[in-house]
């Protein structure tokens, strides 16, 4: 009985199984990272096993970051046994978790198709492979910022206020984990404003319960058992310390962004993303809302990351331009991934389009599969290439030496067995999106023969209508019998 709905749901859900054990598998052959941060919060974990709360080296010091993340760790090395390697394999689950969330999430928003694309892309970044091989809470604060974010979308579409309180709770572990769950409220507040009825006296009640339970844990945590008191969440050291050497520029998130985060091709998909979109907006209109909320999120993301390190002048979002913007980082996927939904409505509306129309949508359909297809080979190079470094330096400034840091003791050799599991890893994740796109790879391939065999049949009846035309000679031989055979019949 049991076994119908196993394989019905293994049948329905291969392709995705295929990539999240292809990035298993490309995660475990790369790093795992460290630097200072992994061992200062590796101290935190462990001075949870040791008195109770995440104290870093002596008793007292207590860490500067919210605490359900060390509380995590430290229920994982009770069990498992406490390592920096072994806090790495619960990092790389929440990792793996985040790949599921993006899934859902662009499935939700998108379509099934753009799910998957959205996870591969996402987890072959090499942005999230170092964070999630890293033992660091960011991870862990962006599985459940996704989670919560999935939870009030379906909470929302449904009308459900008890899941839109569980929404809420799941936004309170984020903010615990790290304060960089706030940037959740973004894209949630826009969704939330388009979907629902505008009545103000239930959207009061819907917000009132869904930060309910944040307000009562950071009270908990800050005002009753740290002591620390409830305002403390407003002086973090972060917004202390500024660059005395360094005058940033402007640009540093995009420095970042172009040739370390993303890459020059995955930014080039973005862009050509929205352009299609905003180009099209009537065609698009089903999409065109949910291009926007992840426009305003990365927007905003960067922005706020951009005015901190460099209009402030802070020190650490002007180096840490990895961790502040991480959570723009699905938003970014998810607009690359809707790239193939777009495609396959430019490819259905150029039918019925004239000729100049056609061969637009049609160049266009063509340099959207390109881009996506050269973002992701673009990730596994990049993820190849950083594997085999013992040091990493992702700069913010092109010309200077400033950034935030890696150390990779295990870099893969070129007869490392690792580099194998790593190919494999990655010729799973292919294997699962050319399995969910086969239909719609069938069906341009249908289209080309059709086309190539229309071309071929018109050329021939061009051939034949020219060879059964009479030549010139043998029109002037018709002209010149006719006279002749009119004076013989006088």
């Amino acid at each position: 009985m049991t076994s119908v709905p196993f394989r019905k749901v293994l049948s329905e859900n291969y392709p995705l199984l295929s990539i999240l054990i292809g990035i298993f598998l490309v995660s475990v052959s790369i790093g795992p990272f460290q630097n200072g941060d992994t061992q200062w919060e590796y101290d935190a974990a462990t001075g949870v096993l040791r008195w109770g709360m995440p104290y870093v080296g002596n008793f007292g010091n207590l860490m500067n970051q919210p605490p359900l993340g060390f509380y995590l760790e430290a229920f994982f090395f009770k069990i498992f046994g406490s390592s920096i390697n072994t806090g790495v394999v619960l990092v790389t689950l929440f990792g793996l978790g985040c790949t599921v969330l993006m899934y859902k999430l662009g499935e939700a928003l998108y379509s099934k198709t753009t799910g998957l694309f959205a996870a591969a892309l996402f987890s072959l970044t090499p942005w999230h492979l170092i964070l999630s091989r890293s033992f660091l809470i960011d991870a862990q604060c962006l599985f459940f910022s996704l989670l919560c974010l999935m939870t009030g979308i379906y909470a929302i579409r449904k009308g459900s206020f008890k899941l839109f309180i569980i929404s809420g709770g799941l936004f309170a572990a984020a903010f615990l984990t790290k304060s960089f769950a706030v940037f959740t409220l973004i894209p949630l507040l826009l969704f939330y404003v388009h979907q629902r009825p505008r009545n103000l006296r239930s959207t009061l009640s819907w917000l009132a319960a869904f930060f309910l339970p944040v307000l009562l844990c950071s009270f908990l945590w800050y005002q009753v058992i740290s002591g620390q008191g409830l305002f403390y969440i407003l002086h973090h050291e972060d917004f202390a310390e500024y660059n005395s050497t360094i005058v940033p520029s402007y640009f540093f998130v995009g420095n970042f962004l172009l040739n370390y985060g993303l890459g020059w091709l995955f930014t080039i998909a973005v862009s050509f993303s929205l352009l299609v979109c905003f180009s099209c907006r009537k065609l698009f209109s089903k999409f065109l809302k949910y291009d926007l909320i992840c426009l305003t999120t990365v927007v905003t993301v960067v922005s706020v990351n951009t005015f901190l390190g460099a209009g402030l002048n802070l020190k650490s979002p002007y180096n840490n331009a990895i961790k502040y913007d991480y959570q723009a980082l699905p938003f970014f996927t998810l607009l690359v991934a809707s790239l193939p939904n777009k495609c396959s409505v430019l490819y259905n509306s150029a039918k019925n389009s004239g000729k100049t129309n056609k061969i637009l949508a049609y160049g266009a359909v063509l340099i959207g599969l390109f881009v996506l297809v050269e973002a992701l080979l673009a990730n596994m190079f990049y993820a190849y290439t950083f594997s085999k470094w013992d040091y990493l330096l992702l700069r913010v400034e092109m010309d200077k030496n400033v950034g935030y840091t890696f150390f990779n003791p295990t870099p893969i050799g070129t007869n490392n067995l690792l580099l194998s599991t790593q190919y494999l890893g990655f010729t799973l994740v292919l294997f699962g999106l050319a399995m969910a796109s086969r239909h719609e790879f069938a069906r341009l391939l249908t289209w080309m023969r059709s086309k190539l065999s229309r071309e071929t049949s018109s050329a021939k009846q061009d051939k034949q209508v020219h060879h059964s035309k009479p030549s010139k000679l043998e029109v002037l031989h018709v002209k010149l019998r006719k006279p002749r055979a009119a004076a013989n019949a006088s």
